[in-house]
C-alpha cells in the first residue's frame, strides 16, 4: 500500500516521543494545552503531514501518569506510573495556585511557591534521568520578583534557576518575566521569556469593536519605569504615544516587604477625551493600578483598558468591582497561564485571555526541534490582525 506522505515543510518528525507531566495547580491549563495537541496531530496525521512509522506520534493523550504524594508529616514523594524513557518531559507549573492543599499533622495547608517549586524538583528527581530532554515551563518564574539585590538579601530566583539546571533540566520556558535578565544565572541552559503580546491585543479588538486606534484618541500608559519597555513594544505595535507614572517613594520605612508610595506622577501627554491602555506584567493587590486609572479619570480620559499577564489579585476584587462601578475602568485582560478564582472569571469587566493553544504550539514545535523565533516576534500577525479590525469598522 502506497504511503500518503506529503514531503516538505513539515515533514519533520519530533525528536522523540512527547510527554507533558502537568503538576497540581496547573492541571486545567494542562488538559486545555493537550487537547489541543491532540487535535493538531490528529489532522497532521489525516492529511498525511507524519511518517506513519513514527511511534507514539499520535496519542490520546500527551498527559503522563503521575503522583504527588504526600505524608502526614508533610514529607512528599513524587511517582511516575508510566515510563518517560527517552521522552521529550515537559514539565507544566503553576507556582502561584494557592488553592492546592496537603495535610501536615493533619492540618490542611495551602501550597505556596515553595512548595509547587519543590514537587518540580520531586518530578525530575523521580524521572531519574532516563528522559531524552526535560522543559520546565513555569508559566509565572518562581520568585522573579526577587531577581536583584540592592542589601544582605537573597537572590531566591537565580539560586533556583540554578538548581534546575543543576537536576539536569535543559530549557525553561517563562512568561513575561519580571526582569529577563535573571536568565544571566543559566546562561548554558535554554531560557526564553515569552510575550502574550498578540493574545492580548487579539482579545482586546475582539472584546471592544468601538476603539479607535489613533494618536489623538487613544494611549498606552505604563504604571512605572520598570515596564516601559514593555509599553514601548506596545505603542510602537499600535502606532500610539507612551505616558508614564513614576511612583515616589518612601524609603525611610519598610512595609510587607516593600517602601511604600507615596504618589504616582504622570509622564506624557493629554490623556483627556483618549481611551487608555495599561499595560504590566502583574496584579498582585491592584492598587497601584486602580490609583493609577482614578487619576487618569480625574484628567477627564475616557475609557481605560488594562492589560495584564498575570491577574493575581491578592487582595481580592471588592477594590476592582467599586472602580468598574465608578466607570474607572473598563476592562482588565489577564491570561489564564495561573489560577483565576472563579470571582474573578465572573466579573463583569474581567477578559480571560486562553494561551492553551499558543503554548501547544510552542511545545509541539519544540518537540520537533524547530526554531520557535517566529512565535516569540508576533509583528506580523498584529499587524494582519489591526489590518483586519480596521477593515470591519470601515464596513
Amino acid at each position: 500500500m502506497a504511503s500518503s506522505f506529503k514531503p516538505g515543510a513539515d515533514d519533520k518528525i519530533p525528536i522523540a516521543p512527547l510527554g507533558i507531566i502537568s503538576l497540581e495547580g496547573s492541571k486545567e491549563l494542562g488538559k486545555l494545552v493537550d487537547d489541543n495537541l491532540v487535535m493538531q496531530r490528529r489532522y497532521n496525521v489525516e492529511n498525511g503531514y507524519v511518517p506513519l512509522h513514527f511511534p507514539a506520534y499520535m496519542r490520546d493523550t500527551y498527559l503522563i501518569n503521575h503522583n504527588i504524594v504526600r505524608f502526614a508529616s508533610g514529607e512528599g514523594k513524587s511517582i511516575i506510573n508510566e515510563t518517560v524513557r527517552g521522552h521529550d518531559i515537559y514539565i507544566l507549573a503553576d507556582i502561584s495556585n494557592y488553592t492546592c492543599t496537603y495535610k501536615m499533622y493533619n492540618i490542611e495547608c495551602p501550597m505556596g511557591p515553595d512548595e509547587h517549586f519543590q514537587n518540580i524538583k520531586r518530578v525530575i528527581a523521580a524521572i531519574g534521568g532516563k528522559a531524552r530532554r526535560i522543559t520546565v515551563i513555569m508559566t509565572l518564574l518562581y520568585e522573579s520578583r526577587q531577581h536583584k539585590k540592592s542589601d544582605r538579601e537573597s537572590l531566591d530566583c537565580a539560586l533556583a534557576l540554578q538548581e534546575l539546571e543543576r537536576l539536569g533540566v535543559d530549557n525553561i520556558i517563562t512568561f513575561d518575566a519580571h526582569d529577563a535578565r535573571v536568565q544571566n544565572a543559566v546562561p548554558l541552559i535554554g531560557f526564553e521569556n515569552i510575550s502574550p503580546t498578540y493574545q492580548i491585543i487579539k482579545s482586546l479588538l475582539n472584546e471592544v469593536t468601538d476603539l479607535e486606534i489613533d494618536r489623538e484618541k487613544m494611549i498606552v500608559i505604563s504604571p512605572d519605569e520598570g515596564g516601559m519597555s514593555r509599553c514601548l513594544y506596545y505603542s510602537s505595535i499600535l502606532g500610539l504615544d507612551v505616558g508614564l507614572f513614576y511612583k515616589r517613594r518612601d524609603y525611610s520605612r519598610i512595609v510587607n516587604g516593600r517602601n511604600p508610595i507615596i504618589s504616582h506622577e504622570y509622564l506624557g501627554d493629554s490623556v483627556e477625551g483618549k481611551d487608555i491602555l495599561i499595560i504590566d506584567d502583574m496584579i498582585s493587590s491592584g492598587d497601584s493600578v486602580i490609583e493609577i486609572a482614578y487619576e487618569l479619570k480625574r484628567r477627564n480620559a475616557r475609557r481605560i483598558f488594562v492589560a495584564v499577564t498575570f491577574g493575581l489579585f491578592t487582595d481580592g476584587i471588592n477594590a476592582f468591582n467599586k472602580c468598574f462601578e465608578d466607570g474607572a475602568i473598563t476592562r482588565v485582560f489577564a491570561t489564564n497561564l495561573i489560577y483565576r478564582r472563579p470571582e474573578v472569571l465572573n466579573a463583569p469587566w474581567f477578559v480571560d485571555v486562553n494561551m492553551s493553544k499558543f503554548l501547544s504550539l510552542i511545545i509541539d514545535t519544540l518537540n520537533h526541534d524547530e526554531s520557535i523565533s517566529s512565535l516569540l516576534d508576533p509583528s506580523e500577525k498584529i499587524n494582519k490582525k489591526l489590518k483586519e479590525y480596521k477593515g470591519r469598522k470601515k464596513k
